[in-house]
């Protein structure tokens, strides 16, 4: 063991998810010891820029020293408890008045969970009961986008618009994937961005009518696509897909994993694109990534409906052992306070403008075929040729190549498809912004000239 390297040390025992392999059999898995603000640090000593948050959720750095007073003083007090019995934490209790507060709601009811995954899966659950429960056991098909990710369990990864889940035999029967509203890829010829939101509602309402209205339990939807690369919604389409939805009285769920508390420079990314849903999906910044920890928080309608569903039967037989664990609570509270009332959230309203410029300049180059994004996350898409929209060959590994010449700049960033996906952290500066521009922009060029 002593003599063997921290890289294969982590080969050896260590089973990769969403990896690139041949990244690692070639360049060896990177090591991290410890963070200092936006940045970490690895077993070889090398700093890099996180531009990726960790994953989205690091909004307040590695090292914020509220967030792990906040822990800290919470596992002194109570280290440990669960949600069931008619039992739960005096900081879950305040942590589920602190969400309904801050959510876009009137009034509602919180339930927790260990992740978004487990969250958008326990949100399927809910709306199978809630509907069994009112005469409808029918009613059970969910709706969602190609190139949509919300989680990888069964139930999430289903509900995940990703060919990848084939491989599992997936999704499952009952989830249906509607076209990705990705104007920039998939408006037609001649097509106007409002002919193609029109267009995405028509195939909607078409798809309602085919399947038959009570037979769908819900529609999923993120405000911006993270993980399908940050794919921002075309002009009026959460308007017009709400339209529809309320029309054939289908609940609208906003999965905001990582739009929401201020990746969008809103709180939610309901709040950015101006539409009203019937339950929010949250998880990532909701704890600033210093607990695992996922919400489902119902709006007034749902909570009312699966209250009346649960006393039916005297309980809603579902939760996790760590649901509305007393240090995540106590972690997402300090949390909620730091993005909104620590200038976090300010800094995302204040710098966006100068984070897309900046990208902007860089997006110049002509093997950047879009720019997007909004707030504090934005892709580039590489493309082969600029005018036809022709993207590389697979065969190339274009986004994992930039991703790889930006590590070895000392830049984290994110490979998505074709794209390559910045979200950096809150606490971003304008020098460390600028060191991010150049560091990007010196791999795009390394490796733009490599391929031709």
């Amino acid at each position: 063991m002593k003599d063997q390297s921290w890289q294969d040390r982590a080969d050896a025992h260590s089973f990769y998810g969403f990896t690139d392999l041949p990244t690692i059999h070639d360049r060896g898995t990177v090591v991290v010891t410890h963070g200092e603000g936006p940045y970490i640090f690895d077993t070889e000593g090398r700093k890099y820029l996180d531009a990726n948050s960790g994953l989205w959720n690091m909004v307040a750095g590695f090292d914020h020293p509220g967030l792990i007073e906040a822990a800290q003083a919470q596992y002194a007090r109570f280290p440990g408890y669960h949600a069931f019995f008619g039992r739960m934490s005096d900081q879950t209790v305040m942590l589920s008045e602190k969400l309904v507060e801050v959510s876009p709601f009137e009034d509602g009811k919180v339930f927790y969970t260990n992740s978004g995954s487990e969250a958008n899966d326990t949100m399927v659950k809910m709306l199978w009961f809630m509907h069994a429960s009112e005469g409808k056991p029918q009613k059970r098909k969910i709706l969602t986008r190609k190139n949509a990710y919300h989680g990888v369990t069964a139930v999430s990864a289903s509900m995940t618009g990703k060919p990848y889940n084939a491989v599992f035999g997936l999704p499952l029967p009952g989830f249906i994937h509607l076209t990705c509203p990705h104007f920039w890829r998939e408006g037609q010829p001649g097509e106007t961005e409002e002919q193609f939101t029109q267009r995405l509602a028509n195939e909607l309402e078409a798809t309602i009518i085919k399947e038959g209205a009570d037979t769908i339990a819900g529609f999923f939807a993120e405000p911006v696509m993270g993980a399908g690369g940050v794919i921002t919604p075309p002009k009026g389409y959460f308007q017009a897909v709400s339209k529809v939805l309320k029309k054939y009285d289908i609940p609208l769920i906003s999965d905001e994993v990582i739009c929401g508390f201020g990746r969008t420079g809103s709180t939610w990314g309901c709040e950015t694109y101006e539409f009203m849903p019937d339950a929010i999906i949250s998880s990532k910044n909701l704890t600033a990534g210093f607990f695992p920890m996922g919400a489902v928080i119902l709006g007034p309608e749902l909570a009312g409906r699966m209250q009346a569903a649960s006393e039916v039967i005297e309980e809603f037989p579902h939760g996790f052992t760590a649901s509305g664990h007393p240090v995540g609570c106590a972690i997402a509270l300090k949390a909620i306070d730091v993005v909104m009332n620590e200038g976090l959230a300010d800094n995302v309203k204040r710098l966006s403008p100068r984070l897309e410029a900046g990208l902007a300049q860089i997006a110049q180059n002509p093997n950047i075929g879009e720019l997007r994004g909004v707030g504090y996350m934005w892709a580039l898409e590489a493309v082969k040729d600029r005018e036809t929209k022709t993207p590389f060959d697979g065969s190339l590994s274009v986004s994992e190549r930039i991703a790889n010449a930006c590590t070895d700049q000392g830049l984290i960033c994110r490979p998505l498809g074709q794209s390559v996906v910045l979200c950096p952290p809150f606490i971003l500066t304008e020098p460390q912004m600028d060191e991010m521009f150049e560091k990007l922009d010196a791999a795009l060029k390394k490796v733009f000239a490599e391929v031709g």
